[in-house]
């Protein structure tokens, strides 16, 4: 089926087109001696992987919770509005939301897909070129697992909010590189670790569990892969050209952090807007999971340099400063990890007959 059908409203009234200048980098440098940037792209290599094997798509999901996920994640749970719906009408609102999110992580892929290939094109090293390239497919195949994810288990799909789209539109159309960089490798991407731990950790769906899984494996590497080019970059900027980064840094994480009220699913749910979107904000959950959205990003902002006034008042109002502390690499190990005991664990529960 066609994805057309599946968005809640006409893709009409929901795309847009982004246009930007783009400045290609050829190099003439082959051994730039840079062993770290070679080392990750080694791993690209080898850690690639199949979607359409990798997982077992024949495994069932439940329509009503297709990720299986607690009721206590959902922001209106316990709410007058909550408790005055039936148990169709909640297991519409599970599937809607659930859908909304996925859909969010399938159109933020699609981004990454385009600025890496981007970054491919514009990025002065060719160690960083060959591991943006392992990385462009990368990015394919987690488009190609969440879109097989909403057509075929969830069959429902929600447009791209208007707070992502613009995030994606500033990152990808700014000329310079390393914004390319700061905007996907650290934020998009460290947002995303975040945001995939959640399912990752507490779905009770192994299809759903496996494939955020396998994709954190892969957006590890990528955040590691944009820690060690900005890291050997940003000392060179001029005062000015920081403070232009920074600045970028805080307005994307309220914006991010700000996002998630939700909006689009109340509306299409015919429910109350601005009593659900009261009940996001006072969700001691959702406050949670918005204080947990940046322990991946803090800890890489403050790696790379970006760590002046600005940033630092920023993060103590959002209340995140406690994972400035965070040691950065060894959440991006583990994330690794944790996808080849995922594997293991399908192994045994597919010849246990479990699954």
């Amino acid at each position: 089926m066609s994805t057309q059908f599946l968005y809640h409203l006409p893709v009409e009234q929901t795309q847009w087109k982004v246009e930007g200048q783009t400045t290609t980098a050829f190099t003439w440098e082959y051994e730039d001696g840079n062993a770290d940037l070679l080392k990750l792209y080694g791993k690209g290599k080898k850690q690639q992987w199949d979607a359409a094997e990798r997982l077992d798509w024949s495994l069932d999901v439940d329509p009503d919770n297709p990720m299986g996920l607690d009721d206590r994640t959902i922001a209106i749970y316990g709410t007058d509005i909550w408790n005055g719906l039936d148990a169709k009408g909640r297991a519409h609102v599970r599937r809607n939301l659930q859908a909304h999110t996925l859909s969010q992580f399938m159109h933020g892929e699609q981004g990454a897909l385009i600025a890496t290939a981007k970054i491919v094109q514009t990025v002065p090293s060719i160690q960083a070129k060959f591991y943006a390239a392992t990385q462009v497919m990368d990015e394919a195949r987690h488009v190609e697992a969440y879109a097989r994810l909403l057509h075929e288990k969830v069959k429902l799909a929600y447009p791209i909010t208007r707070t992502l789209a613009l995030l994606l539109e500033s990152t990808i159309t700014d000329k310079r590189w390393d914004m390319t960089y700061l905007g996907m490798q650290v934020l998009i991407e460290g947002l995303a670790l975040a945001a995939f731990q959640r399912i990752r950790d507490t779905s009770s769906n192994t299809l759903a569990a496996g494939v955020n899984a396998y994709v954190m494996q892969d957006e590890a590497r990528h955040v590691a892969f944009g820690r060690l080019a900005l890291r050997e970059y940003y000392p060179h900027l001029t005062d000015a050209e920081r403070d232009e980064r920074e600045e970028f840094v805080v307005e994307a994480c309220y914006h991010m952090r700000d996002r998630f009220n939700q909006g689009e699913v109340w509306e299409n749910l015919g429910l109350p807007v601005k009593e659900c979107v009261e009940a996001v904000e006072k969700s001691e959950y959702m406050k949670m999971f918005r204080t947990r959205l940046f322990s991946r990003i803090v800890p890489t902002v403050k790696d790379i340099g970006l760590w002046g006034p600005r940033v630092r008042k920023a993060y103590e109002d959002m209340g995140v400063m406690e994972f400035a502390q965070v040691d950065a690499q060894s959440m991006l190990e583990n994330d690794g990890r944790v996808a080849e005991e995922f594997d293991a664990k399908m192994f045994v529960e597919k010849a246990l007959g479990t699954q």
